[in-house]
């Protein structure tokens, strides 16, 4: 009979500190629902992305 059930194991105690996240603060829990931010680099993500993807078709055309 197992006497250690209530007890972690040596394996889960090491998977417990390898998957540590940390807790978001106030901060980034109110950028992450504040919809003009989320606005703002959904722009700038995307101004980024048609910037890089001219960059490599202007290297096509040669």
């Amino acid at each position: 009979m197992n006497t250690n059930t209530t007890s972690k194991t040596a394996v889960e105690q090491a998977h417990n500190s390898w998957f540590y996240a940390t807790k978001p603060t106030g901060a980034t829990l109110f950028l992450r629902t504040f919809l003009p931010w989320q606005l703002w680099r959904f722009i700038a993500i995307n101004l980024k992305m048609v910037g890089m993807i001219r960059m490599s078709h202007r290297s096509q055309r040669r």
